[in-house]
């Protein structure tokens, strides 16, 4: 039996007589709706640093005010991350999800109604604050869904969603800013997400609610050990050392992550002149890489627990596998070829995006599934202050040094550094028990 299948399910024909069918696996739906949110919500996030360049000129923003204009997002993406996390654990993902977006939606079309420098960072701490429910929402849904041993997987596989979104707005919007102006590009991209609305309210119930769930296929989601469903206050999960081996965690890579998002198009247009016209290739590439690298750091601990590792063997060497291919990108400063700089780039991209799906599967490792959402809010929020901090720094560090290579040093040792916290306050994956 595959980890993608439970067993066996029979059930009655049209005939009424018994017959032996492949078993549902409904779970595998609900990763590719998590997958779709997940690639609007990138694309959202991406069209302005797409437009960069251009809006730099025609706004008038230094790269401080542009780093500023990130620090909003970030900030208001951390504030979005504490409530997003408490949100879907005491209404569900269900409606919580659907709001996110909706709300998301809105604030992604309202940037093309600002013309000023203040309008934007208006307009970003307004997407942010929304944005910051997709990571809760969708780790909490993989939590539902999924048994322990394919949640890394499926974490992967929807947080890929983060590497076609960053690939599909470099497609779309430089052709529909030049054709339409820039307005349109964050009207369209803005739209996506009332569509996903229409498919999720209908589709998605957990799973012993859904009619398309046999129960064979709830037996396998339900297989590990029963757990409460009670939300847990933020103090207790602060007063345990694993709360805090995520959280910094996700404090040190974080920024790095937003730094690729925020400030790849600037760097290559200052570096190697790539216009607007051409900033559509550099950026594919890099994503492509990091949407593989994410299937395969989720992989990595499932093809390991195969050789007989242990989950803390298994989990700790992704990780580690991951800071270690981070390491060469603190020499694309000095590179003179645009096409090493993007395939370095792209490297530590897939392996933040592998490192990530890990360090979203420790939280469950660590934390029983009622728990798992305000985990990874508390966890995001860290990262987005310490993010808010890296893109404000980024902006001043570029306009009055005039080089890159501090932040790629910082972004090169990060992993590495978030690895050895982690052994260090969890060197075991214990998970938490709760009284109650």
């Amino acid at each position: 039996m595959s980890l993608t299948e439970g067993p066996p399910e029979t059930t009655l024909d049209f005939a009424g007589t018994r017959g032996r069918l492949r078993p549902t696996r409904f779970r595998w739906v609900i990763c590719a709706l998590l997958f779709f949110a997940t690639t609007v919500n990138y694309v959202d996030r991406s069209v302005l640093s797409v437009l960069a360049p251009t809006l730099k000129q025609k706004i008038g923003w230094t790269d401080t005010n542009y780093g500023d204009i990130n620090a909003a997002f970030q900030a208001s993406y951390a504030i979005g991350l504490l409530a997003a996390g408490r949100m879907v654990d005491a209404i569900g993902v269900r409606l919580g999800y659907a709001l996110a977006l909706l709300c998301w939606s809105l604030a992604s079309i309202s940037h093309a109604l600002v013309r000023t420098v203040l309008g934007f960072g208006i307009a970003r701490l307004s997407l942010g604050f929304f944005e910051a429910a997709n990571f809760p929402a969708a780790v909490k849904s993989v939590a539902e869904w999924f048994p322990n041993k394919e949640r890394s997987f499926a974490i992967g596989l929807f947080n890929s969603g983060a590497n076609i979104g960053a690939i599909i707005a470099p497609l779309v919007v430089p052709f529909i800013a030049i054709k339409f102006g820039w307005q349109w590009a964050f009207v369209v991209t803005g739209a996506l997400g009332m569509v996903w609305v229409l498919f999720w309210l209908p589709i998605y119930r957990r799973p012993a609610e859904h009619p398309r769930v046999s129960k064979e296929e709830l037996a396998y989601i339900a297989g590990d050990p029963h757990e409460s469903v009670e939300p847990v206050k933020w103090r207790k999960l602060l007063n345990h050392r694993q709360m805090w081996a995520f959280g910094i965690g996700k404090l040190l890579t974080d920024p790095i992550w937003w730094f690729w998002l925020f400030w790849a198009a600037p760097f290559f247009h200052e570096k190697f002149g790539v216009d607007l016209k051409h900033i559509g290739l550099p950026l594919i590439v890099i994503y492509n890489l990091a949407s593989a690298g994410s299937i395969a750091g989720g992989w990595i601990p499932t093809g390991v627990a195969r050789l007989g590792w242990s989950k803390n063997a298994a989990r700790k060497t992704a990780l580690l596998i991951c800071a270690v291919c981070v390491l060469p990108v603190m020499m694309t400063p000095w590179v003179s070829n645009e096409w090493m700089a993007i395939l370095l780039i792209g490297l530590a991209a897939a392996a933040h995006q592998g490192f990530s799906a890990n360090l979203f599967a420790l939280s469950g490792d660590l934390f029983p599934k009622r728990a798992v959402g305000s985990v990874v809010g508390l966890g995001g929020m860290m990262g987005g202050v310490s993010g808010m901090i890296f893109q404000s720094s980024a902006g001043r560090i570029v306009d009055k040094f005039h080089t890159y290579l501090p932040l790629f040093i910082a972004a090169g040792s990060a992993y590495l550094l978030a690895t050895l916290v982690i052994q260090i306050l969890s060197p075991r994956l214990e998970q938490v028990k709760f009284d109650k």
